[in-house]
């Protein structure tokens, strides 16, 4: 298994992405980006790169919020995450930087890449796809679901994939009627999965809130990785 960080920028701010990738493996493999929870780039989602790098792809766990800045616990990963929130136009080019930086990494078959993310970070990919990004696919795991507001009449090629958890407080069924709504106004080929009794951040070993909406859950957390190979498999193939 190799590795490296990798500084990129976008509007002046400097970014530092985590990549990791298979030596034994020969040529440039598809590239699925890895976008973070509310408290920034940290160890789950380069661990989660590296398990895509021992399927056969280049693993790139973005930043969005810059290098070096992770939130210490729920209020301040709040106060990083809302100014994308506010701003989803910014949000959707530091996105599509993290892109673009991934598809220039030698490693990279830049004709196929992908993007996963995790809560916040399920946000961040399905607006990647909203934007009309020529990326293949997106999985938005346990992600909101809320529309950005900016991309009305826009065509979403990439295929889509929502896991979500039933209970999830934060992603009631109404957002998810919409957002069925949403993919299909767009033309999407897409796919909702939902999970009964898992809340938010089902795939979070550390997540035990019950109070806040975020428990872990095996059974869905296993599930959940199974239909994302599955579907990496199927547009990375």
């Amino acid at each position: 298994m190799a590795e490296r960080y990798v500084e990129y920028t976008h509007d002046g701010d400097v970014l530092e992405g985590y990549m990791a990738w298979d030596e034994r493996r020969p040529g440039p493999r598809p590239g699925v980006l890895v976008s973070h929870a509310w408290g920034g780039r940290g160890d789950l989602e380069c661990a989660k790169a590296r398990e895509l790098a021992e399927l056969g792809y280049c693993g790139f766990a973005l930043d969005v919020y810059g290098k070096g800045v992770r939130g210490s616990g729920p209020d301040e990963n709040a106060k990083l995450m809302q100014p994308f929130l506010d701003d989803r136009a910014m949000l959707q080019g530091r996105i599509s930087a993290a892109l673009e930086t991934l598809r220039g990494q030698d490693e990279v078959d830049a004709q196929r890449t992908a993007a996963i993310g995790y809560c916040f970070g399920g946000l961040c990919v399905l607006d990647l796809a909203r934007t009309g990004s020529d990326v293949r696919g997106v999985v938005s795991l346990h992600g909101l679901f809320n529309s950005p507001g900016n991309t009305s009449g826009v065509s979403i090629g990439a295929k889509v994939l929502a896991l979500h958890g039933h209970d999830d407080p934060m992603v009631p069924v109404e957002a998810v009627n919409a957002l069925e709504a949403e993919l299909s106004e767009a033309g999407a080929d897409w796919q909702i999965h939902v999970y009964g009794n898992a809340m938010h951040a089902f795939t979070n070993p550390n997540a035990n809130s019950p109070d806040r909406g975020t428990v872990y859950d095996a059974d869905a957390d296993r599930r959940s990785w199974i239909a994302t190979v599955g579907f990496l498999e199927e547009v990375l193939g």
